[in-house]
Parts: structure tokens; sequence; C-alpha cells
């Protein structure tokens, strides 16, 4: 019989890596579980309202239940490390924001070594000291006093409401079936978006 795999493993072995952004998902949600005095989410009885798209949505999924699929991740394009988690069976929410501090590089010059690194022009050394500093960086997350990593306030939110399964139409210009509430009308018919085209006027 294997060792049991602990939360930071289970986060890690889905998001495919370690690195500062799942470590910061991996805080949050633990902080979250234990403001709410939670466990992990078997349906949609804990709700996360995530304002990024970035690393650490997938160490929350992994840590709290909430998923995409279930219907209880709710992603706002913010583009800001703020969390809200709501317990639907007490009502209790909790919002977690990220401080910028957290982001803040201490090494000189590490942008430009990031972007190398990124674009697939840095030499083994620079790869090397990169994969340093991001070690560096994910160790700082997980341990630092909570204080210097994040706020923690508890709020009132209204209740979002439950995932609906919707009927399907069937798009009348690819054939494929598609939420009713999300079709379109073109030309009179039936039409999923990307049949159905843009319209704008630039505003």
């Amino acid at each position: 019989m294997g060792v049991e795999k602990t939360d930071w493993e289970r986060a890690v072995e889905f998001h495919g890596h370690s690195c500062p952004g799942l470590a910061t998902g991996y805080r949050v949600a633990r902080i979250a579980l234990r403001e709410l005095a939670r466990s992990r989410a078997q349906d949609e009885e804990l709700v996360a309202v995530v304002e990024n798209d970035a690393c650490g949505v997938d160490a929350v999924q992994v840590l709290t239940g909430c998923t995409l699929g279930k219907g209880n991740l709710l992603y706002r394009d913010y583009g800001k490390h703020v969390f809200t988690f709501i317990c639907r069976n007490s009502g209790k929410a909790v919002r977690i924001a990220v401080k910028g501090s957290v982001w803040k590089q201490d090494e000189e010059g590490y942008r430009e070594l990031r972007e190398k690194v990124f674009a697939g022009a840095a030499t083994p050394q620079e790869e090397e000291l990169f994969r340093q500093h991001q070690e560096k960086r994910t160790r700082y997350i997980l341990e630092a006093p909570e204080e210097e990593f994040c706020v923690v306030r508890h709020t009132q939110v209204e209740l979002p409401s439950r995932a609906r399964i919707f009927n399907s139409v069937a798009c009348a210009f690819c054939g494929e079936p598609v939420a009713e509430a999300r079709a379109r009308v073109r030309d009179g018919k039936f039409s999923c978006i990307p049949c159905a085209g843009e319209y704008t006027r630039g505003w």
C-alpha cells in the first residue's frame, strides 16, 4: 500500500509542476477551508469566486472541490489575486486578497530572466538560475506568515444560483448541439456563438 499524497503533492500532480502561482492558490485554499470550517466540497456546498485564471486556481480546485465542471467555481476576469469562498450551508463567506509584496522579486534582473526563459532564449545556466528563483519564491509563499501573505476578511455576499442543466438546440449552420442559454439567432435560425459571428462598432 502506497503512502498517501499530501494536498500539496496532489496539487502539483494536477497542475503539472510546482511554482509560486500554484503555491499561492494552495495557501488561499487552506485558509478558506479553515475560516469556513469546511472540508473539500463533494457537490456545490462550497463556492469559489476567483478573480484570475492563473496557476493558483488549479490548487483551489484540488483542495476545495470547487471546479468548473460542477459549477461551483466562478471566474471573474479582473486580473487580481483575490478569492472569495462561500459556504452554502452556513451562509458564511471569506474574501482572501493576496498582498502585492508577495509578487515583488528580490533578485535584480528577474523580469528579464523570466522573459528569456519563456521565450526559449535562455542559456542552461539562466534556466537553472530561474528554476532556483522559482523554488525560493514557492517556499516563501508556502511558509510566509499569513499576515505577510494576504488579507483575510469575512464578508456578506449574495449566494450565486446553483448550476443548471439546459436543453440543447441544433445550430442551423454547423449542426452541433448548443445549450439554449448560449444559442444566438442568425438569419432567423438558431446558431452557436462561433457561427453567429460578431457585431461591434468598436465601442
